[in-house]
């Protein structure tokens, strides 16, 4: 198992957890001192009072949605998936829209996404004339079915 360094930035962060040995993420908390209520159709960005420093530049950190909270309440990430760079060493905020129709509240110390780290393959791009022939060719949405 790979381990990456994690560092609180203020004292009543929470460091990010894995419920299960089955789970992919590790929860991200809010580290807020009041509740804060986020308005159906409002964004708003919840700090979580921690720092990361991953192995290698072959790793980002990325921020998904908790499931429970995308699925029952419609919070979920603003960007969709928030990207951690290797070389990024401040402070993990997750940018939050409510999708639903009631107001929500997110309490202090609540598990607001979660965190999974996945290898990256670093590149460079190359201009180029043309581009090798495929069956789908420029084909865009749909083309290929539902």
């Amino acid at each position: 198992m790979q381990s990456i360094k994690v560092k609180r930035i203020k004292s009543n962060a929470v460091l990010p957890k894995r419920a299960t040995d089955g789970a992919a993420g590790a929860d991200l908390y809010a580290c807020i001192d009041q509740p804060v209520t986020i308005e159906s159709g409002d964004l708003v960005m919840i700090p979580t009072g921690i720092a990361i420093e991953l192995p290698t530049k072959e790793m980002a950190g990325f921020v998904f949605a908790r499931s429970g909270l995308g699925i029952k309440h419609g919070i979920c990430p603003s960007n969709a998936v928030g990207v951690i760079d290797s070389d990024y060493r401040g402070e993990i905020c997750v940018g939050l829209t409510n999708h639903g129709k009631e107001p929500f509240i997110i309490e202090p110390q609540m598990r607001i996404a979660q965190l999974i780290v996945m290898p990256v393959i670093p590149f460079e791009t190359e201009e180029t004339e043309e581009l090798g022939a495929t069956m789908r060719g420029g084909s865009g949405f749909g083309s290929t079915g539902l």
